[in-house]
């Protein structure tokens, strides 16, 4: 038997190889992998001797050879195959173990040029990858380190890898290829300015016990490289299995904390915040958040953006949530919440950095393709369209409530007061519609003076800014943009109230 080794990530190789040899296989190797397996005292063939070529044109033509492709492809079950293979000299190879040049962390590098880009496009290692693959029946594909230790308990045991095993590695190389292919594709075409072809890659997370509905089928995957307030990369430290919609939710939840970095917790239910705050700690930040709405937050989702303590663990802990979400759980954090034995915990990396991401919308027949909405201007007191500029409490509060209105499903209206949502108006099909039910879930927990409302949309007429003065708003801010803003602006004059554009709008549908 005859392995032909050749592999970029190294991990395991010489002991893989030893076990081989020791189990009898023949070993031929390239390049670096022969150096490496030489030294470590391995008796390998060199590549050149099997195909009588010397390795041409720097490396780049070394395993593009009959000698090569015939001894893989060669069907063991054809008489004419195998007798076409010894007239030529050609030995049956029975596994291949490669795994390519490092196309994908060469151009994640800094000033990688085009040139350096192309150099590390391996062409002989798909090659091989995809014969043996091919050939699954009779030969052993192997393209991650991962397998080795099975691979050779198999052998062990039985003498040879059993044909399902040899037809899953080879499900798994032509993976390897295609994706590989595909980054290389993905990088040429954004070089070359074309964009008709769209590849995505996700890796399985788990599969979910159902949907959005218990009809419905569900997976979660990820994307790679790793972001930041990612539930697919949050690591659960207690609770139950997460659901399809605990995912949602959540994040939902970690899309509006990573808008604040004074301490800041939020509680949401159903895609939406039913309280935020901020506080110039995690326990006041946490009271005013639960005290924004203590019967909407019932099996709600919390997220906090600072280490969770034992304090805030016993304040959270009478009320039934289903998940919270910290950067860190302290040990007395995780002593009270281990009472709570189907609460998910989820510690997530929050360290700040916006990275800009796609975001993808499914529907009949089609994707639709977005840049994130990651950007959130700070408010100033250079918006101000109206006569009077906000004070210094009223400019604070309505950067708080931009920041959070900019997660409420359109149309949304927040009212808030202190650092702290009152009222929440989502998803209603006029603005003033959201406007009435935010302020009415102010006015009911007695909030009837200086509050500060936010829309992430503008205000199409003046009776939003009527409706609101009656409440007792103070101070407005939209993006502006309507062809009525002049009437908004008007109205807010007559009420005395001050109004701020940002010139940029949030809606989420």
């Amino acid at each position: 038997m005859r392995a032909l080794i050749s592999v970029s990530d190294k991990r395991g190789v010489v002991e893989f190889a030893k076990a081989l040899k020791n189990l009898g296989w023949d070993i031929i190797a390239t390049g670096g992998t022969m150096t490496k397996l030489r030294e470590a005292g391995l008796d390998v063939i060199n590549i050149s001797d099997v195909t009588g070529f010397p390795e041409i044109c720097e490396g780049r033509v070394k395993t593009l050879h009959p000698k090569v492709h015939g001894g893989l492809l060669a069907r063991r079950d054809k008489a004419d195959h195998m007798a076409t293979i010894a007239e030529n000299g050609i030995e049956p190879i029975d596994m291949v173990c490669v795994n390519l040049y490092p196309f994908e962390a060469t151009i994640a590098k800094e000033g990688t040029s085009l040139e350096d880009a192309v150099e590390n496009i391996d062409i002989g290692g798909p090659s091989m990858l995809r014969s043996a693959a091919k050939n699954f029946a009779a030969v052993t594909v192997v393209c991650d380190p991962d397998d080795y230790e099975n691979i050779i308990s198999e052998i062990k045991e039985t003498g040879n890898t059993l044909p399902e095993t040899r037809f899953k590695l080879s499900a798994k190389a032509f993976t390897h290829t295609a994706l590989y292919d595909s980054r290389i594709a993905e990088y040429m075409r954004r070089k070359a300015g074309l964009d008709e072809k769209l590849f995505l890659d996700f890796d399985l997370v788990q599969s979910l016990r159902y949907g959005e509905n218990p009809h419905q089928q569900a997976k979660f995957y990820r994307s790679k490289p790793e972001v930041s307030y990612s539930v697919a990369y949050a690591r659960q430290l207690g609770g139950k299995e997460l659901s399809y919609n605990n995912i949602q939710d959540a994040n939902a939840a970690l899309a509006i904390v990573r808008e604040f970095k004074e301490p800041f917790a939020v509680g949401l239910k159903h895609m939406n915040p039913c309280g935020a705050a901020v506080g110039k700690d995690l326990k006041e930040a946490w009271t005013k958040a639960y005290e924004a709405d203590t019967v909407s937050i019932y099996g709600g989702i919390v997220a906090v953006n600072r280490p969770l303590t034992g304090e805030v663990a016993e304040m959270m802990k009478p009320i039934f949530l289903e998940i919270v979400m910290a950067p860190e759980f302290t040990p007395e954090a995780l002593e009270v919440f281990s009472k709570k034995k189907n609460l998910r915990l989820l510690e997530v990396k929050m360290d700040n950095e916006k990275q800009p991401q796609r975001q993808y919308v499914g529907m009949s027949g089609g994707l639709l393709v977005q840049d994130a909405d990651v950007d959130c201007l700070d408010v100033t007191e250079e918006m101000t369209v109206t006569e009077r500029k906000p004070t210094e409490r009223e400019l604070a509060d309505m950067d708080f409530g931009w920041k959070v209105v900019k997660h409420v499903k359109s149309n949304a209206i927040v009212v808030v007061k202190d650092g702290q949502t009152l009222g929440v108006g989502a998803g209603q099909m006029n603005r003033v519609g959201s406007a009435g039910i935010a302020l009415e879930e102010a006015k009911a927990a007695g909030h009837t003076e200086g509050l500060v409302l936010a829309s992430d949309g503008f205000l199409p007429f003046d009776d939003t800014v009527e409706l609101a003065s009656n409440y007792g708003v103070t101070a407005i801010v939209q993006p502006g943009g309507s062809i009525r803003d002049e009437d908004a602006i008007k109205k807010a004059n007559e009420k005395g109230i001050t109004m701020l554009f940002t010139g940029m709008r949030h809606f989420k549908h």
